[in-house]
């Protein structure tokens, strides 16, 4: 009766990675329990969902070495791996469950930055931002329902969102991760996608200072200004204060990615005995709810579904 908060598997978002090959499915060893799967394994990942009350999937790619190079050229192939799995989660699900799309350049480069970069290795953030939009368009022709720039480059929200109204995909939604922290809590993400060996310098040129939190409101109010449709923040428990300013400041759906990181040390704990897997992810989740959060992107979406469904 008095409790608070609710949490259901509406909320959930569930992050998939995707591979080349056929009947393939690649544990990821920093991510126990999560696994790339190849196109057609995807569409079954999406049936399942379905089945779960899961109304979402977020898609990141494991591009493979040769169809990488320094400008990410592959971001725009329309027959790419991104691409071909968003066609397949339609012709098996149709409109029954959303696809949102990750726009970043990193699961793409020879150098494992999310932009263009210079001869010094500065990442350029108006060259980027074309590539981005080109990114978008490539993904909204597939049948992407909500594009997720990633990046964190400087101006490209305005930019993405004319280009979608320009090309007729005015119903295609924006969820900017406009506060996104250049965070340690990323590494097991980067080997899932390939981009952790190939990574030079960091990306504390254009992600956020961990120390900071009113710039995080100036950054996610510029995004809502350029036609963000809801934001995101990330990572997610370490940056819950976030979470809660955004809410509080803006009437716009809230986000939070529960990133590989954070995953991966509950599993560790579950490993050595040192918490429960069950109790461990629900209240997580919860305390993202109670945050303000609309939704929560997190690698136990599929196994909290299930916790929650009974």
């Amino acid at each position: 009766m008095h409790r608070e908060t609710v949490l259901t598997s509406a909320d959930l978002i569930w992050p998939l990675f995707v591979t080349d090959g056929a009947g393939v499915e690649e544990p990821i060893g920093s991510l126990p329990g999560v696994s790339r799967w190849s196109v057609d394994l995807i569409a079954a990942r999406a049936k399942e969902a379905v089945a779960l009350g899961i109304p979402c999937l977020a898609l990141f790619p494991n591009t493979q070495s040769d169809r990488r190079d320094p400008i990410g050229t592959e971001a725009l192939n329309p027959d790419n791996l991104m691409c071909r799995a968003i066609r397949a989660i339609r012709d098996a699900c149709g409109d029954s469950i959303g696809v949102l799309t990750d726009v970043a350049l990193d699961p793409y480069t020879s150098h494992g930055q999310d932009g263009l970069i210079d001869d010094a290795g500065y990442v350029l953030n108006d060259a980027t931002v074309e590539v981005l939009t080109g990114q978008s368009l490539n993904q909204a022709a597939a049948g992407a329902d909500i594009i997720a720039p990633s990046d964190m480059m400087d101006g490209r929200i305005g930019v993405i969102r004319a280009a979608l109204e320009g090309a007729g995909h005015a119903n295609v939604q924006i969820m900017s991760y406009a506060a996104k922290y250049a965070s340690a809590f990323y590494g097991p993400f980067r080997d899932a996608v390939g981009s952790s060996g190939l990574l030079k310098g960091d990306k504390k040129t254009y992600q956020m200072d961990p120390a900071n939190s009113e710039e995080a409101l100036r950054e996610v109010a510029m995004d809502i200004a350029e036609g963000a449709d809801s934001v995101m923040v990330k990572p997610g428990l370490p940056y819950l204060d976030i979470v809660r300013a955004v809410k509080d400041r803006f009437e716009v759906p809230v986000f939070a990615y529960q990133v590989s990181g954070e995953y991966a040390m509950i599993e560790a704990a579950v490993a050595v005995g040192a918490g429960e897997r069950d109790p461990l992810v629900l209240e997580t989740l919860m305390a993202f709810k109670r945050a303000g959060c609309s939704g929560v992107l997190t690698y136990h979406a599929a196994h909290a579904a299930r916790l929650l469904n009974g």
